[in-house]
């Protein structure tokens, strides 16, 4: 059954995250986080998260504002918005919830939420990941699944640039 109107209540402060987090717990519910800027959603990123939401009950998708994605990325990213990001990340069937975070990295909503698992894709070693060893300390696991090869926002983007 489709529900468009569900799509912008997947979308969360973190207050109020933290609140919904404690009611899917109080259900049995376990809880599997990944971030990213997200900036041009593709397949690479569909993998990533279909991947994510097999590790748990519920799927946290943490976004990169635009301050904080430009700070990482560059004067000319993000190519979108914040609120269109998110919007994009709460319509897919897989996500549960969607967050924004202003900072550089994703700690303190880590640290907020800790999520049973943190999923993330890429070339990540478990030293290198960003809270892993609080989740660990607390009873949680890390996953780190390999990147798509052929897909990325900055190549899309160049590909573009070759066209005009």
């Amino acid at each position: 059954m489709k529900k468009p109107e569900v799509i912008p209540t997947k979308i969360y402060t973190r207050e109020e995250l933290v609140k919904q987090v404690a009611r899917w717990r109080f259900l049995g519910k376990s809880i599997s986080f990944t971030n990213g800027c997200f900036d041009i959603l593709h397949a690479g990123h569909i993998s990533s998260l279909s991947e994510a939401a097999r590790e748990g009950d519920i799927l946290i998708v943490g976004v990169n504002t635009d301050a904080s994605t430009k700070r990482l990325k560059g004067d000319e990213r993000p190519v979108n918005k914040e609120s269109s990001r998110a919007l994009l990340l709460a319509s897919l069937a897989i996500v549960d919830a969607v967050t924004l975070f202003d900072e550089d990295t994703p700690y303190e909503l880590i640290i907020a939420l800790m999520p049973d698992v943190i999923v993330k894709g890429g070339d990540y070693t478990l030293d290198q990941m960003i809270g892993a060893k609080e989740v660990i300390a607390n009873g949680g696991r890390v996953v780190i699944n390999p990147i798509v090869e052929g897909y990325s926002t900055t190549g899309i983007i160049e590909k573009i640039r070759k066209l005009g």
